[in-house]
């Protein structure tokens, strides 16, 4: 079976080489920003000095930022599995795109129609829709989790659901417990139960850890951000495309109607959007080199191909690095983890782990690991419903590691033996 060549691996990312005082830096912030290969870098770099222009000139750089600006659409409707580049819109990030979208959307919506929102979710896809419901007099219908098990019972969807429904907003994975949502369940249910309603999805948390295809998920919207997978710190939208062609886009007069560009509004950052391209080309090195030879599908691009072949490589690699982060933590005196711990059920959750103590607060932790040079979070992290519904939002909220592909069991070994010195010495003290 393929497998990573994680030394490989680690030497396509230049920062994971950087020393503070000759300690190597341990990256377990990844839910808030994950590192870039080389590839991102080369890439911005290309961009500033060859394609540095605005598009639509006749002349060499403007020219070559066209070039750049339609191939990175093509390589964003090959990551997220679209039928059509007009189908990708980049922004400034998910929040600034939600935000702008949902304003095209709320003139679909009127006084007494509802929207679902969940207790899940990172507030970007729940402040938007919040203040849409407040604009247009509309119902807003909470949609809680199992604060036991960290998922949901999709049952409680069929309650809420109905023919006042016009937008449902979910999250594909948590960025606090890491659980990964049934997204197709949830979008048969709202096509069954209220196939007036568009499914708006976030998933931010989940592009790092998983292959995307908005074809098979049936929602309506999806949205993510490169510099969570890679890349630059940028957003990007799905949109289905008869949905993006009949809502009304919020634009200068003189923009184009044409799709994506009537949502794309002002000069975006192509330098931005270079880094995307090369974030997906780094996923397609990994496809090619380490995955492995997968039957073509009809209709398939060889780009789509090689994603494929890299989740195929990538994901057993990042399961197994969290079974081994959880059954750490598990031993651990005085943890609590906020999400699933079954070894059976790793493939239902991404490599985000977040916990608490009995006794220390996640900001002493994060100090006193930031002092081993080992970055995590600390707080709500945006996930402000999640903590709320577990009783935390008063207490500090928790902690929260991430890993990605580039982090290894030595690391993994390395935060556990240092949080166990941690809660030693202070039972000691």
């Amino acid at each position: 079976m393929p497998t990573l060549d994680i030394d490989r691996i680690r030497a396509s990312f230049p920062s994971l080489a950087v020393t503070d005082d000759g300690r190597r830096r341990v990256y377990f912030d990844n839910p808030g920003g994950t590192q870039v290969p080389q590839q991102v870098i080369d890439r911005i770099t290309d961009c500033l000095i060859r394609a540095n222009a605005n598009l639509g000139g006749s002349f060499a750089s403007s020219v070559a930022a066209g070039e750049l600006v339609k191939e990175a659409h093509r390589a964003m409707a090959d990551f997220v599995g679209a039928s059509s580049a007009d189908e990708i819109v980049f922004g400034q990030n998910m929040t600034t795109l939600t935000f702008h979208l949902s304003r095209s959307l709320a003139l679909t919506v009127e006084p007494g129609d509802e929207i679902v929102v969940t207790r899940m979710d990172h507030d970007a896809n729940i402040s938007p829709w919040l203040l849409l419901a407040r604009d247009r007099g509309a119902a807003l219908r909470w949609m809680d989790f199992d604060t036991g098990r960290f998922e949901f019972d999709l049952a409680g969807l069929r309650s809420i659901l109905g023919p006042k429904t016009k937008i449902v907003a979910f999250n594909y994975a948590s960025n606090a417990t890491g659980t990964i949502n049934d997204i197709p369940g949830v979008a048969a249910l709202v096509r069954e139960l209220a196939p007036q309603a568009l499914v708006y999805v976030d998933a931010v948390q989940y592009a790092p850890h998983g292959l995307i295809d908005v074809r098979k998920l049936g929602c309506d919207f999806l949205v993510c951000s490169p510099y969570k997978f890679f890349g630059p710190h940028q957003g990007v939208l799905w949109g289905r495309e008869s949905v993006l062609t009949a809502l009304q886009p919020y634009k200068v007069r003189p923009a184009e109607d044409a799709l994506p560009y009537r949502f794309e509004t002002g000069t975006l950052s192509h330098e931005g959007m270079a880094g995307t391209l090369g974030a997906i080309e780094y996923f397609v090195w990994v496809g090619e080199t380490f995955g492995p030879k997968l039957t073509p599908v009809a209709g398939e691009s060889a780009r789509r191909r090689a994603l494929r072949a890299a989740w195929d490589v990538m994901l057993p690699y990042e399961n197994a690095l969290t079974l081994r982060l959880i059954e750490g933590l598990k031993r651990l005196p005085g943890i609590r983890i906020l999400g699933i711990t079954d070894p059976a059920s790793v493939t239902r959750r991404v490599p985000t782990v977040s916990f608490v103590h009995e006794r220390l607060s996640p900001q002493e932790l994060e100090r006193i690991l930031a002092q081993a040079g080992i970055f995590v979070w600390e707080g709500h992290n945006f996930a402000v419903e999640v903590m709320r519904s577990l009783g935390l939002i008063e207490k500090g909220s928790a902690l929260r590691v991430g890993l990605a592909h580039y982090n290894t069991p030595e690391e993994v070994d390395f935060f556990l033996e240092t949080l166990r010195a941690a809660l030693l010495a202070n039972r000691i003290a």
